[in-house]
């Protein structure tokens, strides 16, 4: 295996005809997914939808959301969070905006957005644990 990753992140319509048409060694990558398992939620594509359709990158996190759909650090946090929960790999993007760069303020921007992600990660990963231990112990009385 090449330890160089290619990744190319064509719009969702055209994901499946990319990954048709590449050589296997490219991979691809939807630009976003939904922060929960899916649902009502129209417009949304869930984490589960991408690795059904054998995607196994998605971005999240990009400026352009950030900027035009206000999708704050936490909202971007819980969003990898979940995409890894469900066996993704994510390019989780992070950068400030020309304001902050100007205001040299570059290095608390990045910061405050690796922090977001890094805790909701530790907090998903506490939860998965408290379901196993939920589902070991309705398991045990079972036995019982």
């Amino acid at each position: 295996m090449s330890p160089t990753e290619v990744v190319v992140s064509p719009p969702f319509v055209f994901l499946t005809s990319a990954k048709s048409e590449l050589r296997p060694e490219i991979q691809v990558a939807a630009q976003n997914c939904w922060v929960k398992k899916g649902g009502a939620f129209t417009g949304e594509v869930s984490a589960e939808m991408l690795a059904n359709l054998g995607v196994p990158w998605v971005i999240l996190g990009h400026s352009e959301r950030r900027a035009l759909l206000n999708e704050t650090n936490e909202f971007v946090g819980d969003k990898v969070a979940y995409a890894l929960s469900q066996g993704l790999k994510v390019i989780a993007c992070v950068g400030e905006t020309l304001e902050q760069r100007e205001a040299g303020t570059t290095m608390e921007v990045v910061a405050a957005q690796t922090k977001a992600i890094a805790e909701e990660k530790k907090a998903q990963a506490e939860r998965d644990k408290m379901l196993q231990m939920q589902v070991l112990h309705s398991s045990f009385q079972l036995l019982v």
